[in-house]
């Protein structure tokens, strides 16, 4: 699979970001190598094998759950402009 040009630069302006004509070559390059990366992965034949969260199976060692630093939130938010029931009040930066 190969991104076309029209593709990246698409791409690119969904991205917000300018990509010169130079660049495309280099990204089209770089998608390809990911793509024939992601292609050699689906190719492995993983049946029988169980998934697994980590490479080394080991146990977790747990520990008791306690507090270990005291509540400080009436001191951060005593300097802060706004606090309303107990939240930071920040201005509104979606329309």
């Amino acid at each position: 699979m190969s991104l076309s040009t029209e593709a990246i630069q698409k791409l690119a302006r969904l991205s917000r970001l300018h990509v010169s004509p130079e660049e495309v070559d280099a990204l089209r390059q770089h998608f390809d190598n990911l793509f024939a990366l992601v292609d050699e992965l689906q190719s492995i034949d993983t049946e029988g094998i169980n998934p697994m969260s980590h490479a080394l199976d080991l146990p977790l060692r747990l520990r008791e759950d306690v507090v270990s630093e005291s509540d400080r939130r009436d001191a951060y938010q005593s300097v802060a402009p706004q606090v309303e029931q107990g939240f930071y009040l920040v201005p509104k930066v979606i329309e």
